[in-house]
């Protein structure tokens, strides 16, 4: 598996997302800013409710310009076949019947590509199978749940 081509895909996911993201919260905070959503009695909380998502929504913007910047950080970081899974690191694991792949990032956990035709998940040190990964190498064994267990068979 390609790592610079996985790691330009998350990326690209990741800038979508931002640009989707600071659209809607361009909008929020110009409906949190409208004139025509002031209260109309002391009940009424348009304003209020606008400003939070407006809040929120800057929130995430800011989390997810953070990771684009990690991400892009990685860029360079290259491993060799032995290498000890860090952050980073392109990871492939088999499970009996099964090969799954996973990118170990600083940021946006959950985030799912397809590169080649194989799913990769992102995930960060702070899962639980991030943390089982750390300092791993091709070779070892995890154990996934009882009765289960993964062989990390690539680390990238």
């Amino acid at each position: 598996m390609n790592k610079p081509a996985v790691l330009d895909q998350i990326l690209s996911v990741l800038n979508a997302e931002l640009a989707a993201l600071t659209r809607a919260a361009q909008g929020a905070f110009a409906a949190a800013t409208d004139p025509d959503s002031k209260a109309e009695n002391k009940y009424d909380t348009r304003t209020l409710e606008a400003s939070y998502v407006a809040r929120g929504q800057a929130q995430r913007v800011a989390e997810l310009q953070e990771a684009v910047r990690a991400f892009g950080a990685l860029s360079g970081n290259t491993l060799d076949s032995t290498a000890a899974v860090t952050l980073g690191a392109l990871v492939t694991l088999e499970t009996p019947g099964e090969k799954t792949h996973y990118f170990l990032g600083p940021f946006a956990g959950g985030t799912e590509i397809v590169h080649a035709g194989q799913e990769v998940v992102v995930i960060t040190p702070a899962s639980a199978l991030g943390q089982k990964l750390i300092a791993k190498r091709a070779g070892d064994t995890i154990a996934l749940r009882p009765g289960l267990s993964a062989k990390v068979i690539a680390v990238a």
